[in-house]
C-alpha cells in the first residue's frame, strides 16, 4: 500500500512542486496551507510522515509539531529558512524527525523519506513479532507466551498451534488441516491428537477453559481464533 504523506507549507509554490515530485515517487499527497489545516487533515486521515513548514500563518510548525506528538509518533521533517535553532526543534522540546534547510534539492527531500521510511519500517516489523490480544501476549521470535503478564509453558505443538491461529484470526481450520499443517503431511496420527492439544492448550492460556475466549469452535467445521 503506498505511503501517506502530509505538506504543510504557506507558500503554494513549494506545494506544488513537493506534490507532484513525491506523487511521481508513487506517494498519496496530503496539503495543508496553515497549522489549523495541517491537525485537522491529520486527525481524519491515516498520514504515514508529515513534512511541515516551521513558519505557518495562524498556528506555528514547532506548535503543530509538539500537538501531534502528544499522541502520534509519526515522522516530521521540518521545513525550516536557515538560521533557525533547527537543535531546539529536532530536540525533545519539540519532538521532530529531520529537517531541510530552504531552498532544498528535492532528490535530497526524496533520499530523507527514503531512509525514514526504511527506519520507521524496520521497527515496526521488529515489533509485528509481538502478538497481544487481550491479556495474551505472544512474541514469535522467542516462543514465549503471557496471560496477564505471566508467562506460560507451552510444549512446542502447543506453541505452533497458538502460532497458526494468532496470525490467521478468524480463519477456520478443520482437525485434517490442523494435522497436517502442525504434524507435517506425513503424519498419520488419529484425528483425536488436535483435540488433545488443543484441549491442553486452552487449559494453559483460558481463564475459564470451558468457555474460551480465545480459540472456538466452529462445530462441524475446526477451530479458529476469535476477532475481536
Amino acid at each position: 500500500m503506498a505511503k501517506t504523506i502530509l505538506i504543510v507549507d504557506d507558500e503554494p509554490i513549494i506545494l506544488k512542486g513537493l506534490k507532484f515530485s513525491l506523487e511521481q515517487e508513487g506517494y498519496n499527497i496530503f496539503e495543508a496551507l496553515d497549522g489549523e489545516q495541517a491537525l485537522a487533515i491529520f486527525e481524519k486521515e491515516k498520514i504515514d510522515m508529515i513534512l511541515l513548514d516551521v513558519m505557518l500563518p495562524n498556528i506555528s510548525g514547532t506548535e503543530v509539531c509538539q500537538r501531534i506528538r502528544e499522541n502520534s509518533d509519526v515522522p516530521i521533517i521540518m521545513l525550516t529558512a536557515k538560521g533557525e535553532d533547527m537543535d531546539k526543534i529536532l530536540g525533545l522540546e519539540y519532538g521532530a524527525d529531520d529537517y531541510m534547510t530552504k531552498p532544498f534539492n528535492i532528490l535530497e527531500v526524496k533520499a530523507r523519506i527514503k531512509s525514514i521510511f526504511r527506519r520507521t519500517d524496520s521497527h515496526n516489523k521488529q515489533n509485528a513479532s509481538v502478538i497481544e490480544a487481550d491479556g495474551l501476549k505472544v512474541n514469535l521470535l522467542n516462543r514465549n507466551v503471557y496471560l496477564n503478564g505471566k508467562q506460560l509453558g507451552l510444549t512446542s505443538k502447543e506453541f505452533d498451534l497458538l502460532h497458526l491461529f494468532i496470525t490467521n484470526i478468524g480463519k477456520v481450520y478443520s482437525r485434517d488441516d490442523l494435522l497436517k499443517i502442525i504434524w507435517k503431511s506425513d503424519y498419520s496420527g488419529d484425528l483425536r491428537t488436535v483435540d488433545v492439544h488443543i484441549r491442553r492448550l486452552r487449559e494453559k492460556i483460558e481463564e475459564f477453559p470451558a468457555k474460551p475466549k480465545f480459540i472456538l469452535t466452529k462445530w462441524g467445521v475446526g477451530y479458529y481464533f476469535k476477532d475481536n
